[in-house]
């Protein structure tokens, strides 16, 4: 167009910035946005809304609630679109004062929040946990008219399943019913995945029916939910059948269908069919990621396979899928229960070396091992660096170490420890006192100032 000295209109202009806008490619929007100005197009409020929209996107929230300003000064008056976009914004990247506080400007200055106003806010809510008030909102959003949709119900639904109050979650997919707001796919999927995750299987087939009698198939979501439950559950059989279902329906399983599947799997010993699942979703193309990889490195190191564990480590730095805390966990543990201690305490400086910080279950994972090998100067050197990591002992801590101390038939130093225990708050378990029953052949500890 301009080769052929064709002035581009706004509209045009506008829908090339929103396609960018689409393909996240903000800085060709920024060249873009500069040649209209050397070429003296004007701007429309949908410029602007699509500019600020950019700003948002590249996490410049304030120079984007600073462009409000510069649209006024160039005589545009923003709209509830603008408004919104700095909302969604604000609210995308966590920080729901900044959103309020536009949310207030937006009011102040006469224009109307919508449903997608609402919607965003309340949303941010109750990712924070911060229900009551996304209730109040949402209230309030009904005081004034504004008619809540589908996706606001979800909102709150899914926020309350989270929560794990599933009188609530109901009440409300109950109430949207009762309005004539249909319950969708999403509605079902969050409904599903807390009653799974409350053991309520029965409850979980009735809302499968109730999906297929109002003519609404699951989808990939609904089929990963179920796979998760039942591979959970340790139901093998089910989760694949499901798998088969899912397939023979047309729909693309995904990583995350897999994943439950090889841990499954590996939890029923059968880690030959977990390998070869895995050659099969790499030989489909599907990139497997670090949750899928920990859980078939699980798999081989509770079944002794540490060899395997250690080539599918490789594999992971091959495929650039980083190593995380449960990786190196997972293996520590693997290698501690063959008794090979010292080549775990190698993997916990292998991965100080990778930048990943060890947690409370590395130390744990570690002093458990010498303990169970009576090795107990080591353990109690590593109990020393858990403590200059700044991680205090926890309950698995002391058993561990009470434990190998009797093991030992170092009965006073084991009553010593739980004195200790007790006076940093810890409460001893039945293994605590097991141990010291078995360990010192008394059927009775004292312990001063505990009335256990």
């Amino acid at each position: 167009m301009k080769d052929r000295s064709i002035l581009p209109q706004i509209e045009t202009c506008n829908e090339l910035l929103s396609l960018l806008l689409k393909q996240n490619r903000t800085e060709t929007a920024w060249v873009l946005y500069a040649e209209m100005f050397r070429l003296k197009i004007k701007s429309s409020v949908v410029t602007f809304n699509i500019m600020i929209n950019v700003l948002c996107r590249e996490g410049k929230l304030k120079k984007a609630k600073a462009f409000i300003s510069y649209m006024e000064a160039a005589g545009f008056k923003p709209n509830v679109v603008t408004y919104n976009t700095i909302i969604k914004g604000y609210c995308s990247s966590g920080k729901f004062e900044g959103a309020n506080e536009i949310f207030q400007s937006m009011k102040g200055k006469g224009i109307k929040p919508d449903e997608y106003t609402y919607g965003s806010l309340i949303s941010e809510l109750c990712k924070k946990g911060k229900l009551e008030e996304a209730v109040t909102l949402f209230e309030k959003m009904v005081e004034n008219k504004v008619v809540p949709t589908a996706v606001t119900y979800n909102t709150l639904i899914d926020g309350y399943c989270n929560k794990g109050d599933l009188v609530v979650a109901f009440r409300y997919r109950d109430e949207m019913v009762k309005k004539g707001i249909k319950p969708n796919i999403s509605t079902y999927n969050s409904l599903i995945h807390a009653l799974f995750m409350e053991g309520r299987m029965t409850e979980v087939d009735n809302l499968i029916k109730e999906m297929q009698e109002r003519g609404m198939p699951p989808d990939n979501i609904t089929y990963n939910i179920l796979i998760n439950g039942y591979s959970k559950e340790g139901n093998a059989k089910k989760a694949f059948e499901l798998n088969e279902e899912m397939l023979s329906k047309g729909i693309l399983p995904t990583a995350k269908t897999y994943t439950p599947l090889i841990y499954v799997l590996g939890q029923r010993n059968r880690m030959k069919e977990a390998d070869n699942l895995f050659k099969q979703i790499v030989n489909k193309g599907l990139s497997p990621d670090l949750i899928m990889f920990n859980s078939l490195i699980d798999g081989h190191c509770a079944n002794g396979n540490m060899e395997r564990a250690f080539m599918l480590l490789k594999e992971m730095d091959s495929k650039k899928v980083a190593p995380d805390e449960v990786t190196y966990n997972t293996l520590m543990r693997g290698l501690c229960r063959l008794g090979k201690v010292d080549e775990a305490r190698e993997i916990l400086s292998d991965m100080k070396k990778r930048g990943i910080k060890p947690d409370h279950i590395s130390f744990n994972t570690l002093i458990s091992g010498y303990s169970r090998k009576g090795d107990m100067n080591d353990a109690f050197k590593i109990r020393d660096e858990m403590l200059g990591n700044g991680f205090n002992p926890t309950v698995l801590t002391y058993n561990a170490l009470i434990q190998g101390l009797c093991k030992n038939k170092e009965g006073e130093h084991a009553e010593e420890l739980l004195k200790e225990m007790v006076s940093k708050g810890i409460t001893p378990d039945d293994s605590t006192y097991i141990s010291l029953i078995e360990g010192l052949g008394k059927d009775e500890i004292l312990v001063e100032n505990n009335g256990t």
